[in-house]
């Protein structure tokens, strides 16, 4: 009796699913579950894993979308309007405004893409090639604003 009390008050001590930074750091380098486990749940689109592909475009999206907002921001300041009349209209209120907007709504759609990566857009090809697509429009998009930003020097 006292065998098993003692056991189940250490039991009790090492939580196993407490989330902490290292649970976080083991789910990232270590995750386990890299495809489907059974045939039937080719359905589901949601694993632990992503491609580090992902992690690129991701990552290499919001740093584009945060140049884009510094460098709109330097154009503007050099005369040249926003073409976007949503953002013109968040502009109008603050820059702040503008930029955590502008950041928060990239965010969010680039969270969705990688939670979606996997799924099937129209029966044809992966979601997450929209990733790509959006990491491209956002590189020539830095480079358009990045010529316009030297040509007005």
């Amino acid at each position: 009796m006292e065998v098993s009390r003692a056991v189940a008050e250490n039991r009790a001590k090492a939580e196993r699913r407490e989330f902490t930074w290292r649970t976080v750091f083991f789910g990232f380098t270590r995750s386990r579950r890299h495809a489907h486990r059974r045939v039937v749940d080719d359905d589901v689109v949601f694993l632990d894993w992503h491609h580090p592909w992902l992690f690129f475009l991701a990552t290499g999206t919001m740093l584009l979308s945060c140049a884009d907002a510094f460098l709109t921001l330097q154009l503007i300041d050099r005369g040249m309007i926003e073409a976007n009349p949503v953002m013109q209209a968040v502009m109008a209120h603050s820059t702040m405004l503008f930029a955590s907007t502008k950041l928060a709504m990239t965010a969010l759609g680039i969270l969705v893409l990688v939670f979606l990566a996997k799924l099937q857009f129209l029966n044809r090809f992966r979601t997450g090639i929209f990733l790509t697509f959006f990491f491209s429009v956002y590189a020539c998009l830095v480079c358009y604003e990045l010529v316009n930003l030297f040509r007005l020097m």
